[in-house]
């Protein structure tokens, strides 16, 4: 154990536990830092999709349009708190430039790498594990409310199979409903995708938490790293209110909270806080038996084996941590045009998080530009759980050196035109 790499792993949410896994299975001693308690941010109560079929990112050709148009409705699922924020307009110019076809395709590949690869490492690591959080692999389900825009997505189908070799099944009308009878009738059609799955994420977290400390990894809770001790191009410790924590490796995993790091870092974290809701109530009578995203209104629809969550939304309202009910609503209200029972009364909780976007849709997994012993592993956009198996995994390989099992090139943060800050 003495001749082991100590490695602290900053983060603990998924992408920061599944690099700890990978790190601590190839020989170092590993340390994870988490500002709240482990697996309580964005990881805890998302919808639980892993999903491969999510190839594309939100950069498509029209985001711009669509997202101007939600803007002046009032019930818009998407939604941007004004405020003068020069890094968020900033995000969003960035954003708005790569709203087109060949920047879509440029991302896509990337994303499809890690989720591919994440996908076959999650029915590995589950089986191997032995995690009970409620995998289940049932497909996802993309239902339409118009005919219209079912149709109309029949062109992205056939450009992920052209591409990626990911195909959906088409259920046009009321075949959705036999489908998945929990649907009403006169819908548009859903597109059902078999290879995704899903999983109850705080079961999982729960899991990882006792997997990860049997493993000897070393976890410190409530404890926010606020920057480094810094000699030459190497970092010696992680700077806490509560001392030092002291490595030879660090990875940087903290989400949407990365960019209160760029400073030390070396380069802007182009990270947003892309803040999305969730309900948690007691399983409907009538209760879908495949996961659903009702596309039309931006509404996940899990069910689980012990409840059933209503999730989505995309707010950038910056860091806030109020839960907003008219926000809240949109999900119960979205759910309601699609399902004979969209939801019951008995809540078991309601929820938030910080999703990680980058402008680009792809994340960051690389070296530091300022610190040669420093990993960043973030900005998972909205797949952090669809992508953690496999960012952990090409974290650990960069870290050890070996050759990596994905291209990492796509993901260097040297594709960020802003850099260094003063």
């Amino acid at each position: 154990m003495s001749q082991e790499k100590s490695t602290v792993v900053i983060g603990g949410g998924i992408i920061g536990a599944m690099c700890a896994w990978y790190l601590r299975r190839s020989g170092h001693t590993v340390t994870i830092v988490e500002a709240d308690g482990f697996g309580q941010g964005c990881s805890w109560a998302n919808c639980g999709f892993v999903c491969p079929s999510h190839i594309l990112p939100l950069t498509t050709p029209g985001a711009v349009g669509k997202a101007l148009r939600g803007l002046v409705r009032r019930n818009s699922p998407f939604s941007i708190r004004p405020r003068l924020s020069w890094s968020l307009w900033h995000w969003l110019a960035n954003f708005a430039r790569r709203c087109n076809q060949q920047a879509m395709l440029e991302a896509a590949p990337a994303i499809h790498e890690l989720l591919h690869s994440s996908r076959q490492l999650y029915a590995q690591l589950l089986a191997e594990w032995k995690i009970q959080c409620q995998w289940q692999q049932r497909g996802l389900l993309f239902v339409y409310q118009d005919a219209h825009e079912f149709e109309a997505y029949r062109d992205v189908d056939r450009l992920l199979q052209e591409h990626f070799g990911v195909a959906a099944t088409a259920y046009p009308g009321d075949q959705v409903c036999e489908l998945e009878p929990a649907l009403k009738p006169g819908l548009g059609g859903g597109w059902h995708y078999p290879g995704d799955g899903h999983l109850r994420p705080d079961a999982l977290m729960a899991g990882l938490r006792d997997l990860l400390i049997e493993q000897g990894v070393q976890l410190i809770e409530h404890t926010k790293v606020t920057g480094f001790r810094v000699e030459g191009n190497q970092a010696r410790c992680a700077t806490t209110a509560r001392g030092e924590v002291e490595g030879q490796t660090f990875v940087v995993a903290t989400g949407a909270l990365t960019p209160s790091l760029s400073r030390w870092l070396g380069m802007r974290i182009p990270i947003q806080p892309g803040k999305g809701y969730s309900i948690t109530t007691s399983l409907p009578s009538v209760v879908p038996t495949i996961p659903m995203i009702l596309e039309q209104h931006s509404v996940g629809v899990t069910p689980f084996e012990d409840g059933y969550r209503l999730g989505s939304t995309m707010e950038f309202a910056g860091y806030d941590t109020s839960i907003r009910p008219r926000r809240l609503q949109l999900l119960r209200d979205g759910a309601r045009i699609y399902l004979h029972q969209p939801y019951t009364e008995q809540v078991q909780s309601v929820w938030y998080g910080w999703r990680p976007m980058t402008w680009d849709g792809k994340p960051i997994v690389d070296r530091s530009p300022a610190m040669l012993n420093t990993w960043i592993a973030a900005g998972h956009n909205m797949l952090g759980l669809s992508m953690a198996p496999a960012t952990g995994k090409l974290i650990a390989e960069l870290v050890n050196g070996q050759p990596p099992h994905l291209d990492p090139q796509p993901l260097t943060c040297h594709r960020f035109r802003t850099r260094t800050p003063a």
